[in-house]
This record gives structure tokens, C-alpha cells and sequence, in this order.
């Protein structure tokens, strides 16, 4: 029976069966609401095959119950024969001759033909079972499949008919995690688990059926003692409750958090190995609660043995007393009853298992079908509303207010009118977020006005067919988004059934012909994922064929042509000003000078309107932005000139990097403009870009171990725990054939006292199995808590000495780190401790089983085990039904996984061009595949869990009928012959279960394998390492010299373009200029943040890539514009400006008096021990600051950068602070970022700076007497962001 080694998953009891059993009632409608007859049919079918099938396993025990009593009384006979007295004459025992006193006749059973009988029952069971099996799976799986296919289409149909509104509100990777996961969560809760636990809840009442109906004394007696392993069961899973480990791993894990999140500010001072430190202490609590778990888990699992082995002994006990005593039962009868109150409890614990997939897939139903259900505000789908007949093309905004639906808190449109005429060329300009995009977004009717309304040709455009409108307008973005197919493809999306020559005449026109011609497969090359093969002025030209292609009334252009240079954009702007309307967003002047009217937006209103000339007169946004570009293009022609000297004829291929160096366009004084699509788009990058983790190989086990070495004395202790563990089974097969042995003793009192004996063998088997339990438990569980704290350190170490640019990759996010952290680290030790106990139980287990069976029959061994192979198939085939088959879905999924994750982060420019339904279909198309599959899957799987349940019916058919000829032929004792069998058996089941362990043990090796990548990667500016210049007499002597740098994460947009500027020792020097010049670039390059890709940052005469860089950053103080406090008291927070010595109370008193903090602190109830809060978010932003500038005077560096640092701040708190920093700057250099004039005239140096080099430098009257960009600014009192 392979009973026992399933016990343990036994009687997770009826409390939970109970609390469950009411939701599956309620739940049954939620997830079915999509099936057609057929489907249910099927369903019906499949349940009926079900409950049959429930019902074999109880029927086999009538059939074993009978099979025992056989071998007994045969034994009985046998015994009788060896008196002497008796003889055995044509299959009859009688007395032999001289006795013939009391002759009594007895016919001598034919074991063989018996045998034979109750093979033929098994195998008829089997066979039963083997089809009952196989369409009660593949009904309910094909059933699930074709509900599941409607699901999805249904669900992808209604997203893609959404507004573009509830897109803002839902992350599109939530979207496309909905699609994948949470349908399979359904797909899980209505095919093969439905049909599986109806199947074992069945058997669950079928086997107390005979319990009761069989021998109630007996049952009750079980019963009343099985609560206790159903305290032990539930209480075990309460202990598995991760719950609480996860808390202890809290503190560490908020400080890792903190820690990554303010990496900037640890490394600037240099608090890294400090940060390690804090994080280890803090680590202490999780390895405490590991370790605790282990030993819980230990001594539950041990509790559970013991209590089942004292249940075995009592049943046996009082079990054996009804047959011996008052002959109530056969032995027979004894073994029904008790297997079939255990195969029931069994049946009952796994049962509930099911009954977690119901839970989350009614779960997933529910958000799923909500979607399904919702209607759309604007449904651009719908055949309602009106189209022109002619159109002119007028658009007006009369008195628009517009909230994202995002941030209904944030006004974007206030009260904004603005006309534009048909056939003109309007363009809108001025400072970021002032609401340009958004009234381009009004038109296209991706959002709804909140008051107001958007009128077309005077007809409100509420009232306009959706699709229709949207056909009349051409929309070329800012960061087009091309679809992963090939060019022409690309452009018949403008336009459906569009000519090959319209074709070629909007590419000529968008100056994109030229190039694709010299593509190799010219039209028909494939532009790759999102447009990635494309250069962004390529792909620029491309969008802009593909809006012209659609011939359209109405053109809007939102940054169109910024990736383009000077001469395509000349052509490319001629054909767009070809007499339709246009409205255009332009941050270059010679694409908004030629416009007819141009609007200055501010704030969400129109507050200006007219033309290029009237525009500047008015001094007021346009004007502005217009002083700025002008000076800055001004410089960058002059640059550019040098440059094309030393070029020459090169530049004439025109290849965009090297456009990039002369003119990087793409850097526009005028801050791009970035509303919430441009927020949305970032995040679904981010979103969408994490499966692309790079595949890693799993990592050596050897390599593991070796970090685990230390606990070696631990794995030992373990290992001898799981050995004795393993032998717990083989040793239950011999009690158990031990006790059929002595039912055929003839002797009352020898029988008795051979019984007892036996009963309480169990007891010690049970006491020792509880202690060794709890020795494995603990010593693994502790070798893996250390080994996963070890990591932990040893990670966050690696992480922290990684060089800045690396934290800028969206794959090193602080999120994404910590739970590497918390999840990989506490993986790795599935590799292991446990899995090494897993391995040796296993391997002893099977050890001892078979050498016993050997040494009692080696011929029934040897037959069994032919089949060894087909029970450990079968075990390990049930243990993966438990954990479904999500994941080949998954895969099949793939293909229409991309179709839709493409459509759903492309949805602005799908909606608008109208293009909804085409990806629908294209959706659709692909799930056909998937869908087969599931049909052919089906069946296999059917099939297969068929053979796994009818494999154990087979091999005891085969097994009981040799075992009969052994025992009549070679006179082998009937005890071994049950003795071999459970013995095999057991242990076959029991690998069958281990092998399926290993999905933990791969995960382990992946999770080690990322960890290793981690530590093993090679900084490329290293924190830790002592090398590198140190030199005495620090003066803070700065020079950049001709640097040019760009974001390794952005490295199409350059942000330094030749930086050159100087300060001496004690000089200040402050940076001027709009936001994005690179101002707060130069300093962390200063910093070492980042070193640059070309020039050189001279300190002291030293390359800054040459000096140490521990040294450089004890030299420097920061005061950024937004401080990051720790989570700690004042006092800590002041003192970790410098972490490399022991502060004491009266330096920070010092700094906190000449930061204009200490009276502040006195006032508090708690003075220096206040605790700032998360971020410092128990202080106002001028006491922050305050306490960013002690920390940065206690430091006493000789360099100070002040970023902004008084910006945030009110008239009052700016003065106390200003004069703070006026006293830190006594005798330092210092460079200040400031927009703030007032902060910035007492400079020695004023650099004013425009697009990543300076224009124009000197001090504040020299600037003035230029009446250069600087005069401009201060007389204009214009801000200079």
C-alpha cells in the first residue's frame, strides 16, 4: 500500500474541508459563465467518470480484504499439516490412520487458483480505472480549454475598446500579467483540479462508508484519534506560514530599500560599508525566525509520525483483540476498516489542496469579468455618432478644463481658448506640463473634456463618430512608435488597401525614401521591436509618411521633426504645410517662425496668440524661450563650424550618431514636454522590459556548497537525522506483515504476546522517527538560515559597490534589488541543506527497502521491481498534477503574449490611427495554436494520469498471483510475501514524490546562479578599492576640460557637449541655465558618479579617473535640491556626513550652529535623538535642508556643491538658510546650481550653460555689461528653467 508515505499530506482534517466546502457552492457560477451546452455536457461526463473513479481505490480494499483472509486461513491449514498427527489426502487434512478418534475433515485451500481470481479483480479494477481516469481529465480539460478561448478573446476585445483614460489608470504590465496569469488561474479552477476533487471526495466517503459499514468499533476508535493528527496537520501549516519570516526580513529588507533608494547619497558620503553593516544587524532577526521555523516544521512532522504510529498501534491493538478475542472480525475485515479510514483522511487532506486553485481562480474571475463588463466612456468601436459630409477643418476650444484621469488633483487645461483656422499652420509653444499635448489629445478625443468643449467645424466632437474623426487626422509624435513588422507594413497602417505608389510619394515626402532604398530589403525591411532597428530620425520620417499617407484634413505635430537635422527637416516641413490645418508643438524656432499663428501656452491657458515678430515684442513666455535657444544655437553653430573643419566631407553620409555629436537636436532648451503619456510609456517600459532578464546559465552546486561550508557540522547532524528517517518506511512494511503473521499462530497466549510486542515496537519506531525529525529539521534549517544571511551580506556588499549608472538601469531598480535580496538569497538555500535531506532520506529509504526485500524473496523482488520504474513515473506524475501544467500553456501563450503587450503599449498610437480592430483580429488569429494544443494536451494528459492511476492496481495484480505460487510451491510464509510488496511499493511512491522536489532544487541553482552574476561583476568605478592618487595638501583646484558625456541608459541623448569651465581654490562658481543643460551633470561627474566618455575633470591636476575614489569623495560636501534624510535621529543623520571616524556630540553641535540648526533642535521635546521619519518626512523642507548642510560642514570638505539647495524654500527659511550656506562656503570652493538670481550674484563665476557646454562666463557685472543671454534673464526677471 503506498498509504503511508501519504499520510503525512493526510487530515489537513474537516475544519478545513468544512470552512472550504461553502465557497466552492458560491463559487461554481463565476467561473462557468462562458460555457456553451456542449461544454457543460462534457462537464457532466467528466464528473460522472469522476465519482466512479473515486470509488475503486475502497473497492479495491473489499477485494484486499478478502485476498488477506485467504492467505491466512491457508496459512492456518498449514499449520495444521505440521502436526504430525495429520496428513493431507486429495487436497482434504485429515487424521492419519491411527488416530481416528474425533476424525474431522478439512479441504485444504488451491492458493494458485485463488491467486488467480483476485488478479483477474485487480486487473479488471485497473483497466476500469485507466478509462475512467482518462475521460474524466480530458472532458473537464477540454471543456476548460473552450471556455478559456472565449475568455480571452473576450477580454483582449474589450482592453482594446477601452478609453485611452482607464489606460492611464491601469499599469499596462498589470494588463498583461491579467492575460497570462490570471486567465490560466481560471483555466486551473475549472478543468483537471474540478474533475480531481470530486474524485477524491469520493473516495473520501466511500472508504468511512466501510469503515462504518464493516467494523464501526473499530472506525470510531480511529477516529477518535485522528483529531490529533489533524492538530498536527493544521498546526504544521500554520508553522509553514512564511508570514512571519518575512516580517523579521522587514527591518532588513526597509533598510536595504532605504539604502538603494538614496544611493546617490550613500556614495557621495561614503557610508557604504556602514550601510552593509546596519544591514547585517538587522538580518539577525530573519536567520532567528528561520531557524525557529525549521525547528517547528521539525518537530510537527515528528509529532505527526509519532501520533501516526501510536495510531497504528492502537488500531492494531484493539483491532487484533475483536479478531483474536471475541472473533467479531477475520484479519481481513481488521485491514478494510483500518486502510479505509486512512485512504479516506488521506483522500480528504489532498482533496482540500484543490480547493486553493478554486479560491484564486474565482479571484481572477472576478477582475477579469469585471473588465469584460465595463463599458467604455469613449468607445472607439462604436458605429454611434455622425460623420460630415464636407470638412473644412475649423477646431476650436471654448473654455476647456482638463484633469488627467490619473491625477484628477492636478488642473492640466484651465478654461483655454484657442482657434484654429482651416488651412493655417498653428503652432503651440511654451514651458513644459503648460498643457500643449494634452489639447493635441482633446482633439484626437482620447480624453473628454471636464468642462468645456472641442468643436470641429462647429459640431462638438462628442458627437462625431469616433472612428471617423480619428481617420481624419494625421498625428506624427515625439517618440513615434513604429509595429514590429516591415516598413510598408508599417505604412499601410495609415491607411488600409493603401497603392504601393501612394506609397512611395508620402515616403519621398517625408524625405524617408532615400533611405530606405539603400536598406537592403528596402520596403520590406523588418523595423524590429517597438522601431529598434531604426534610428530615431528614421523613424521620425517613417511616422511622418505614414500620417501623410493618410491624407489627412487635420495634422498634428508633436515634436515631429526634432530627431531630424536641418536639412530634412527643410523638406519634411514643406510637405507638411501643404493647405490642411496643422497644429504643431515645436521646440526649435525654425519650425515655429513660419507658422501662421503661433499661441504661447502657460499654466494650462492660451495667454498669448499672434506672430513671430508681435510675439517678440510682448516679452513674454515666447520670448523667453526665444533668448535662450537663439544664444544657445548661436554657440553650437560655432561649435559645429569647428567641428565640420576637422570633418569635412564624412558629414556628407549623414549618418545620425555623428549628427548627434554636431547638433544634438534632441536636447532642447525648452524642457520636452512630458504629460502622463510620456509618464505611461516610460513606466510600461520598465514594465514590459523585466522579462527580459538576461537567461542565465544555473549555477554549480559545488559552488554553493563551498559558501556553505562553515555549517558543515550542521549538514552532518542532518544528514544522520534523514537517513533514520528514511528507514522509518521499509520498518513499517515489517511490523505490518509481522502482525498478519500472528493471526495465523495457533496459540492464543503466544499470539497475544506476540501482538503486544508488535504495538509497542510502533511506539518506539514513532518515538525515534519524532526526535530525528526534529534533528533534521533544525540542523538543515539552520545551515540554510546562516548560509542565506551570509548571502545577503555578501549581495547587498556587491551592490552597493557598484558604480551609479548601473543603479540607472531599470533592471538595478531599488525594487527590484531588494527582492533579490529577499527572494533569490532565501532560494539559494533550497539547494542545499534540504535538498541534500531530501536526497538521503530518499536513497535509504529505497536502500533498505530493497535489500530487505531481497533477503526475504529475491524472486518476488526482482518482479516487482519491473515495475518500480512505472511507480515512481507515477508518483512523480502526481505530484506535477498538483502543480498543474500552467507552464506549457504559458509558452504556447507567447506568440499572442507579444501581439497583445505590443497593442496595449502602443495604445495611443493604435487608437490613433484606428487601428483596434486589426489587432483584435491579429490577437484572435494566434490563439487558435495554443488552443489545439490544449485539445491535443488533453487527451495526453488524460491518458497519462490514467496509466498513473491504474499502474499500482496492475503491479499487485501481478505481484499477490506470483506471490501465490511461491507460497504453494516453495513454501515461502505468506507474511513475506506482503512484507515485499508494501515494502517496494511504498518506497516507490515515495521516489516518485522526492523526484518531484526538484522544481525548488532549479529554481535554487537560478536564484544562486543571478546571485553569483551579481558578485561576480567586475564595477566599473570601484568604492572599495584603495587604489588610485591620494595627495596631502588638497587645495579643490577644478578644471573641466572639453568633457562630453551622455546617460549610459540613454546614450542617444548627449547631456555634456564640451564642458569646459574653471574654478580656482576658494572660488565659487554657479551654474545658470535651463533645466536639462547638464548643470547637476557636471557635478556628479565631479563626484565620480560617472566618468566622462570624452575630456578629462581635473582635480588638483589630476585626472579624476586616476584618483582613489574613497579620497576624492572625503573631499567634497553635497547640498542637493531635495536632501535625503535616514530613517534615524538628527544626531546620526549630522554624523553621517562623515563615516570614516567616531564623531563626537560637540562637532555636531558646532555644525549644527553654523548651519542655523541648533536652536531648531533645542526647541524639540526629544533635541538631537528626534527621529526624522522615512525621508526625513517628520521635518519641513527648510529644516531638511538645514540638516543636509550640517552634515555636509561636519565633513569639513574642501569642495562644496550646492545643487539647488534653496530652492524648495520660502522667502524666511531661504534666508536662514543662505546665510547658513554663505557661512559653509567661507574658505571652499564650491559650486552652486541655482535659478534663483539672488542666490547667484555674489558669485566669482557665473557659467550660464545650454545644451551641455557654456555660452557665456565671468561675474555677475562683466555678464550684465555682455547683454548677452545672462542680461537677458536678469532684466526679463524671466525664470531661467
Amino acid at each position: 500500500m503506498s498509504i503511508l508515505h501519504d499520510i503525512v499530506g493526510l487530515t489537513i482534517g474537516f475544519r478545513k474541508y468544512l470552512s472550504t466546502q461553502c465557497k466552492f457552492c458560491a463559487f461554481m457560477p463565476v467561473q462557468f459563465r462562458f460555457a456553451t451546452c456542449k461544454d457543460v455536457l462534457m462537464m457532466v461526463l467528466g464528473s460522472v467518470c469522476a465519482v466512479l473513479h473515486g470509488s475503486a481505490q475502497p473497492l479495491m480494499l473489499l477485494v484486499f480484504g478478502l485476498l488477506t483472509d485467504t492467505f491466512i486461513e491457508y496459512d492456518i491449514e498449514l499449520n495444521e499439516l505440521s502436526d504430525d498427527r495429520k496428513e493431507c489426502v486429495n487436497n482434504t487434512i485429515q487424521w492419519k490412520k491411527n488416530y481416528t478418534e474425533g476424525i474431522g475433515l478439512m479441504t485444504l485451500l488451491d492458493i494458485e487458483y485463488e491467486m488467480t481470481l483476485f488478479a483477474f479483480y485487480y486487473v479488471g479494477i485497473g483497466a476500469a480505472v485507466f478509462l475512467l481516469g482518462y475521460f474524466q481529465i480530458s472532458l473537464w480539460v477540454t471543456a476548460a480549454a473552450r471556455q478559456i478561448q472565449l475568455v480571452r478573446k473576450l477580454y483582449f476585445s474589450r482592453v482594446m475598446r477601452m478609453e485611452i483614460g482607464w489606460f492611464d489608470c491601469t499599469s499596462v504590465g498589470e494588463l498583461n500579467t491579467r492575460m497570462s496569469d490570471d486567465i490560466n488561474k481560471i483555466n486551473d479552477a475549472i478543468a483537471d483540479q474540478v474533475a480531481i476533487f470530486l474524485q477524491r471526495f469520493t473516495t473520501f466517503v466511500c472508504g468511512f462508508c466501510i469503515g462504518f459499514v464493516k467494523g464501526w468499533k473499530l472506525t470510531l476508535v480511529i477516529v477518535a484519534a485522528s483529531p490529533m493528527i489533524g492538530v498536527g496537520a493544521g498546526l504544521m501549516f500554520v508553522a509553514k506560514l512564511t508570514g512571519m519570516e518575512l516580517q523579521a526580513y522587514a527591518k532588513a529588507g526597509a533598510v536595504a530599500d532605504e539604502v538603494l533608494t538614496s544611493i546617490r547619497t550613500v556614495a557621495a558620503f561614503g557610508g557604504e560599508k556602514k550601510e552593509v553593516q546596519r544591514y547585517d544587524r538587522n538580518l539577525i532577526s530573519a536567520q532567528r525566525w528561520g531557524i525557529r521555523k525549521g525547528l517547528i516544521i521539525g518537530f510537527f512532522t515528528g509529532y505527526m509520525w509519532l501520533i501516526i504510529f501510536l495510531c497504528y498501534g492502537l488500531a492494531f491493538w484493539y483491532g487484533s483483540s475483536l479478531v483474536v478475542n471475541t472473533g467479531e472480525y477475520t484479519p481481513g475485515t481488521l485491514l478494510q476498516v483500518f486502510f479505509g479510514v486512512l485512504i479516506a483522511a488521506m483522500n480528504l487532506g489532498q482533496a482540500s489542496s484543490c480547493l486553493e486553485a478554486f479560491a484564486a481562480g474565482r479571484g481572477a474571475a472576478t477582475l477579469i469579468f469585471e473588465t469584460i463588463e465595463r463599458e467604455p466612456e469613449i468607445d472607439c468601436l462604436s458605429e454611434a455618432g455622425y460623420k460630415l459630409d464636407r470638412v473644412k477643418g475649423d477646431i476650436e476650444f471654448h473654455n476647456v478644463t482638463f484633469f488627467y484621469p490619473s491625477r484628477p488633483d492636478v488642473k492640466i487645461l484651465d478654461q483655454l481658448s484657442v482657434a484654429v483656422k482651416s488651412g493655417e499652420t498653428t503652432a503651440f509653444v511654451g514651458p513644459s506640463g503648460a498643457g500643449k499635448s494634452t489639447a493635441i489629445q482633446l482633439i484626437q478625443r482620447f480624453y473628454d473634456p471636464k468642462e468645456g468643449m472641442v468643436t470641429l467645424d462647429g459640431h462638438d466632437i462628442r458627437g462625431l463618430n469616433i472612428q471617423w474623426l480619428r481617420s481624419l487626422i494625421g498625428i506624427v509624435e515625439q517618440e513615434p512608435v513604429l509595429f514590429a513588422t516591415t516598413i510598408a507594413e508599417n505604412l499601410r497602417y495609415g491607411r488600409p488597401n493603401v497603392s504601393m505608389e501612394d506609397i512611395v510619394s508620402a515616403a519621398k515626402e517625408a524625405n524617408a525614401y532615400n533611405f530606405i532604398m539603400d536598406l537592403p530589403q528596402q520596403f520590406d525591411t523588418l523595423v524590429g521591436e517597438g522601431g529598434g532597428q531604426m534610428s530615431g530620425g528614421q523613424k521620425q520620417r517613417i511616422a511622418i509618411a505614414r500620417a501623410l499617407v493618410r491624407k489627412p484634413r487635420i495634422l498634428l505635430l508633436d515634436m515631429a521633426t526634432s530627431a531630424l537635422d536641418n536639412e530634412s527637416e527643410a523638406i519634411v516641413q514643406e510637405a507638411l504645410d501643404n493647405g490642411r490645418t496643422t497644429i504643431s508643438i515645436a521646440h526649435r524656432l525654425s519650425t515655429i517662425k513660419n507658422a501662421d499663428v503661433i499661441v504661447g501656452f502657460e499654466h494650462g491657458r492660451a495667454v498669448e496668440k499672434g506672430k513671430h515678430n508681435e510675439l517678440l515684442e510682448r516679452k513674454g513666455v515666447y520670448f523667453t524661450l526665444v533668448t535662450l535657444q537663439s544664444q544657445g544655437d548661436k554657440a553650437l553653430n560655432e561649435k559645429a563650424r569647428q567641428s565640420r573643419a576637422n570633418f569635412g566631407a564624412s558629414v556628407r553620409q549623414r549618418s545620425r550618431s555623428q549628427l548627434s555629436n554636431l547638433m544634438p537636436e534632441s536636447f532642447a532648451p525648452i524642457a520636452i514636454e512630458r504629460g502622463p503619456r510620456d509618464a505611461v510609456s516610460q513606466a510600461d517600459k520598465s514594465e514590459n522590459a523585466i522579462p527580459e532578464e538576461e537567461i542565465v546559465e544555473p549555477a554549480p552546486v559545488g559552488r554553493i556548497l563551498k559558501y556553505n561550508i562553515p555549517e558543515w557540522p550542521y549538514m552532518l547532524f542532518g544528514s544522520f537525522g534523514a537517513a533514520i528517517n528514511g528507514g522509518v518506511n521499509p520498518v513499517y512494511s515489517l511490523l505490518f506483515s509481522q502482525i498478519l503473521a500472528t493471526f495465523s499462530v495457533t496459540d492464543p497466549v503466544a499470539q497475544r504476546k506476540e501482538i503486544d510486542s508488535i504495538c509497542l515496537f510502533f511506539v518506539m519506531v514513532g518515538v525515534v522517527s519524532f526526535f530525528t525529525q526534529m534533528l533534521q529539521g533544525y540542523a538543515f534549517s539552520k545551515s540554510g538560515e546562516l548560509l542565506t544571511r551570509r548571502l545577503r551580506r555578501l549581495g547587498f556588499h556587491a551592490m552597493l559597490g557598484q558604480e551609479i549608472g548601473w543603479f540607472d538601469d531599470h533592471r538595478n531598480s531599488p525594487g527590484a534589488l531588494t527582492t533579490r535580496l529577499a527572494t533569490d538569497a532565501s532560494q539559494v538555500q533550497g539547494a542545499t541543506g534540504s535538498q541534500i535531506g531530501m536526497i538521503v532520506n530518499s536513497l535509504t529509504n529505497i536502500g533498505v527497502a530493497v535489500l530487505m526485500s531481497f533477503y526475504f524473496s529475491w524472486k518476488l523482488t526482482l518482479l516487482i521491481l519491473c515495475f518500480l520504474p512505472f511507480i515512481a513515473l507515477s508518483g512523480g506524475f502526481q505530484a506535477k498534477m498538483l502543480t498543474g501544467f500552467a507552464k506549457q500553456d504559458k509558452e504556447a501563450m507567447e506568440v499572442a503574449g507579444r501581439i497583445s503587450g505590443e497593442a496595449l503599449n502602443n495604445i495611443r498610437t493604435i487608437a490613433g490611427l484606428g487601428k483596434e480592430k486589426i489587432f483584435v483580429d491579429m490577437y484572435e488569429a494566434q490563439l487558435d495554436g495554443p488552443y489545439q494544443a490544449a485539445l491535443k494536451k488533453a487527451k495526453v494528459y488524460g491518458a497519462c494520469y490514467g496509466f498513473a492511476q491504474c499502474v499500482i492496481f496492475l503491479t499487485n495484480s501481478a505481484s499477490y498471483r506470483f506471490g501465490g505460487y511461491l507460497v504453494q510451491q516453495e513454501g515461502l510464509h505468506f507474511s513475506l510475501v506482503f512484507r515485499v510488496i508494501s515494502a517496494i511499493v511504498t518506497s516507490g511512491t515515495a521516489l516518485g514524490k522526492a523526484s518531484s522536489y526538484t522544481p525548488d532544487y532549479a529554481k535554487a541553482k537560478i536564484s544562486a546562479a543571478r546571485f553569483f552574476q551579481l558578485l561576480d561583476r567586475v564595477p566599473q568605478i570601484s568604492v572599495y578599492s584603495d587604489t588610485g592618487d591620494k595627495w596631502d595638501n588638497f587645495q579643490g583646484n577644478i578644471e573641466f576640460i572639453d568633457c562630453k558625456f551622455t546617460y549610459p541608459t540613454r546614450p542617444d541623448i548627449q547631456v555634456l557637449n564640451g564642458l569646459n569651465v574653471s574654478v580656482k581654490p576658494g572660488q565659487t562658481l554657479a551654474f545658470v541655465g535651463s533645466s536639462g543643460c547638464g548643470k547637476s551633470t557636471s557635478v556628479q561627474l565631479l563626484e565620480r558618479f560617472y566618468d566622462p566618455d570624452h575630456g578629462r575633470v581635473l582635480i588638483d591636476g589630476h585626472d579624476s579617473t586616476g584618483v582613489s575614489v574613497p579620497f576624492l569623495r572625503s573631499k567634497i560636501g553635497i547640498v542637493s535640491q531635495e536632501p535625503i534624510l535616514f530613517d534615524c535621529s538628527i544626531e546620526e543623520n549630522i554624523k553621517y556626513g562623515d563615516n570614516s571616524r567616531e564623531i563626537s556630540m560637540n562637532e555636531v553641535i558646532s555644525a549644527a550652529k553654523k548651519a542655523q540648526l541648533h536652536d531648531f533642535v533645542m526647541s524639540l521635546p526629544e533635541k538631537y535623538d528626534t527621529n526624522v521619519g522615512a525621508q526625513g518626512s517628520q521635518l519641513s523642507r527648510g529644516q531638511k535642508q538645514r540638516i543636509a548642510i550640517a552634515r555636509a560642514i561636519i565633513r569639513d570638505p574642501k569642495i562644496l556643491l550646492l545643487d539647488e539647495a534653496t530652492s524648495a524654500l520660502d522667502t524666511e527659511s531661504e534666508k536662514t538658510v543662505q546665510e547658513a550656506l554663505d557661512k559653509a562656503r567661507e574658505g571652499r570652493t564650491c559650486i552652486v546650481i541655482a535659478h534663483r538670481l539672488s542666490t547667484i550674484q555674489n558669485s566669482d563665476i557665473i557659467a550660464v550653460m545650454s545644451r551641455g557646454f557654456v555660452i557665456e562666463k565671468g561675474p555677475h557685472d562683466q555678464l550684465m555689461a555682455l547683454k548677452g543671454a545672462y542680461y537677458k534673464l536678469v532684466t526679463t526677471g524671466a525664470p531661467i528653467s
